[in-house]
């Protein structure tokens, strides 16, 4: 179901009145409960592994570690490779998907959004999504911001406090607001 939903949603304008949007919002509120099961209460690593397979509905890795509390506003079009950390108080605005590949290093309040509203007034509470890559062994400094449709590209350094409005190349440093380029890393 979720492939097909992500699949139906991707890169496409959809106003409120979709019908699609029950569906999202049937899913949102299953999750609800998991989401206050994972943040309020102590859990060992693999418990909370055990609940964050249940948001996403796929398995986790034993190597991914989550420190709580994280955020999410969909869930189930998170996919999660190896050898991943993501430090307390992300948010993954995922319904456009969100990909993290094997080392990959998520700094605590980072925000991945993979939906924008609408600009029009009369259609501005419809929304479009585009789907978040970030590639291998790539680390997303505190509170940085990745917006839709980005791709953040493998060894890539993203400093504490950016905002990645565009893709971002390989064995880069970005800094600022926007985004830019500031070193090449070399290894």
């Amino acid at each position: 179901m979720n492939n097909t939903l992500k699949t139906r949603l991707n890169n496409r304008e959809i106003s409120i009145s979709d019908p699609i949007f029950e569906e999202i919002n049937h899913i949102q509120m299953e999750n609800e409960e998991r989401l206050v099961h994972l943040n309020t209460e102590f859990h060992s690593k693999q418990e909370r592994n055990q609940i964050l397979s249940t948001i996403i509905d796929a398995e986790v890795d034993e190597t991914v570690t989550i420190l709580p509390p994280f955020h999410t506003d969909f869930g189930k079009h998170i996919t999660l490779g190896k050898h991943i950390f993501i430090n307390r108080n992300a948010m993954f605005v995922d319904l456009g998907g969100i990909t993290l590949d094997d080392h990959v290093l998520i700094g605590p309040r980072v925000n991945l959004i993979t939906v924008d509203h609408l600009i029009e007034p009369e259609k501005r509470r419809g929304l479009k999504t585009k789907p978040i890559h970030v590639k291998r062994n790539a680390w997303i400094g505190a509170a940085a911001t990745i917006l839709p449709g980005v791709t953040i590209g493998e060894n890539s350094i993203i400093a504490a406090g950016a905002i990645v409005t565009k893709d971002v190349p390989d064995n880069v440093i970005v800094v600022g607001s926007p985004a830019r380029i500031t070193n090449e890393l070399s290894f």
